[in-house]
């Protein structure tokens, strides 16, 4: 898939869910849980900062709360590790997503964008 046709598919994402396309690069980074390989997939988008597109992904249904549980990957890699969740990576900071082989809900959650003191 070239990058236009992840940008494509990404901006038909959001077009169903009547959000502004926010793109990730795929020279910047999400957080990728150590236990990527099983479902289901969970995804959620805090702000953008630095050199990360804000997203965090991880299997199951709670992430751990060690510092060292998400790993910085480029986005790029995503095509190759887990390209089933590319397709939500346009959606804009405060949206998750959920999917497994045969479900998918996405959904908007404004305490990702709640900021901590």
């Amino acid at each position: 898939m070239t990058p236009e046709d992840i940008v494509r598919i990404q901006k038909d994402v959001c077009n169903r869910y009547g959000k502004e396309y926010v793109a990730s690069p795929l020279n910047m980074k999400v957080g990728i849980s150590r236990d990527i390989k099983s479902i289901p997939i969970n995804g959620q988008r805090h702000s953008l900062e630095g050199d990360t597109t804000g997203w965090y992904i991880w299997t199951g249904d709670d992430f751990s709360d060690d510092p060292d549980y998400f790993l910085p990957i480029h986005t790029s890699h995503l095509e190759v590790i887990l390209p089933s969740v590319l397709k939500y990576l346009g959606l804009p900071p405060g949206w998750r997503f959920l999917i497994d082989d045969t479900y998918e809900d996405v959904w908007y959650d404004p305490t990702l964008l709640e900021i901590e003191d």
